[in-house]
């Protein structure tokens, strides 16, 4: 049975923000899937990105998240989740996937600097270049698309709940 909640979307969409609040509206345990990588690896994001190179995050990104066995839980992913062919379709399977959309101009003034933030991208990308690479794949894998438009965080949160059930 799909029990779970999967958000994807760009870094800076809201995703474990709106998983928290999410979670408590629907009585589900919450699982940050960034923190979870953190905690098999020993190290931060941004440590195993740059020791490691944003291809082998990449895998094991794909390999953790592909791996999880949850049930009931609102699920905040990484926002390079998308490349992981494996995790996604395991996702698929098990949840319903959300894709939080959020424009880049909002993106633009919470996101700050990317390698401090820990976001996977190749070196000299701009910000534009992820949103335009990233977007059509989102959509893809999205059984749900939320705007959220600067919307407030229970709005949002709200806004899935009624699209779900």
């Amino acid at each position: 049975m799909k029990n779970n909640v999967i958000l994807i979307g760009m870094p800076g969409a809201g995703k474990s923000t709106v998983g928290v609040v999410l979670a408590k509206l629907l009585n589900y345990k919450f699982v940050d899937s960034d923190i979870v990588i953190q905690q098999k690896m020993k190290k931060k994001l941004n440590e195993l990105i740059l020791e490691q190179g944003a291809e082998y995050f990449k895998k094991i990104e794909n390999k953790i998240n592909s791996g999880l066995n949850i049930k009931k839980c609102v699920v905040a992913t990484g926002g390079s989740v998308v490349f992981g062919k494996d995790a996604m379709e395991h996702f698929k399977k098990i949840g319903t996937v959300v894709y939080l959309k959020a424009s880049l101009d909002s993106l633009e003034k919470r996101l700050g600097d990317l390698d401090k933030r820990g976001v996977v991208h190749k070196p000299g990308e701009t910000l534009l270049d992820i949103f335009n690479e990233r977007s059509p794949l989102y959509e893809k894998y999205a059984d749900i698309i939320i705007d959220e438009n600067d919307s407030e965080i229970s709005k949002i949160a709200m806004k899935i709940e009624t699209a779900i059930f």
